[in-house]
């Protein structure tokens, strides 16, 4: 960024919008710079953000957590939810009271998710899922758990997933402004609304 032609003024503008959450061109026009520059700038951030997020995510989470999958992509005619062709499948995890995880996935199978589980949750976590068979594996490990049945009772005192799924509903909220994110960019945005999400109250400097 230092190198960066722009002005230290408008850098400083640009991170504001960034952290607002304002889109690139719309940011372009506010702090007068070039769409192009404004969109190099905020691609720049995310890689940043990215980088930081992975360096950090060494530790382990412990306590009450949620675990959910969820499934990122456009409008496609066909099936829905796991297995929908065509989307980005995401694991997410979310210590309550504390910061969400997530990780980009090749399938919702168990082979693919316990590994995940075993490296980030402390043993002896309380871990709320819901009834996808790829949980079964926790039937037998060293995790408490406890299954959540939408189809019968959504929420019940604090067994529920809410925590989780309200960080879905605010990515793809998020995602839903730049109108479709290409494949290759995904997962600089997707850890951007990871951030945004750990981080509700940043102060402008906070990607750096």
């Amino acid at each position: 960024m230092r190198k960066s032609r722009v002005s230290k003024a408008k850098q400083e503008k640009l991170i504001e919008h960034f952290v607002a959450g304002s889109t690139a061109r719309c940011t372009a026009d506010l702090v007068g710079v070039n769409p192009k520059t404004a969109i190099c700038f905020f691609h720049r951030l995310r890689q940043i953000i990215k980088e930081k997020l992975e360096a950090e995510n060494v530790e382990f989470l412990e306590g009450e957590i949620e675990r959910d999958e969820s499934y990122f992509g456009g409008h496609r005619k066909g099936k829905r939810g796991r297995g929908a062709a065509g989307k980005v499948p995401v694991f997410g995890l979310l210590k309550r009271g504390g910061k969400v995880y997530t990780k980009i996935i090749p399938n919702a199978k168990t082979s693919t998710l316990m590994p995940i589980i075993k490296e980030k949750i402390v043993p002896d976590s309380i871990v709320y899922i819901d009834t996808w068979k790829g949980y079964d594996a926790l039937d037998i490990s060293e995790f408490k758990h406890y299954r959540i049945n939408h189809s019968k009772l959504f929420a019940s005192e604090k067994k529920h997933i809410n925590g989780i799924g309200n960080f879905w509903n605010q990515a793809k909220r998020q995602m839903r402004k730049f109108n479709g994110v290409p494949r290759e960019y995904f997962p600089l945005c997707l850890k951007a609304c990871e951030w945004r999400f750990n981080n509700p109250k940043p102060n402008r400097s906070s990607p750096n």
